[in-house]
């Protein structure tokens, strides 16, 4: 199965309470922080929420 690698670009400092937490669900803590998740439609939702905050790039393709 296919993977996300998810790297936090922005600060969540000022933003709303929901995209503080979503990084926090995903791992993130500061900025630079890089996780790798299974692609499973409940990851893609977190990602879209915190979009404008992380890069993403699919890895490990089979």
């Amino acid at each position: 199965m296919a993977q996300l690698k998810v790297q936090q670009k922005k600060s969540s400092i000022g933003r709303k309470a929901n995209q503080r937490e979503t990084l926090r669900s995903l791992g993130l803590k500061k900025i630079g922080d890089v996780v790798v998740k299974e692609d499973r439609p409940e990851i893609r939702g977190m990602v879209h929420t915190v979009r404008h905050l992380v890069t993403v790039e699919v890895v490990g393709e089979e």
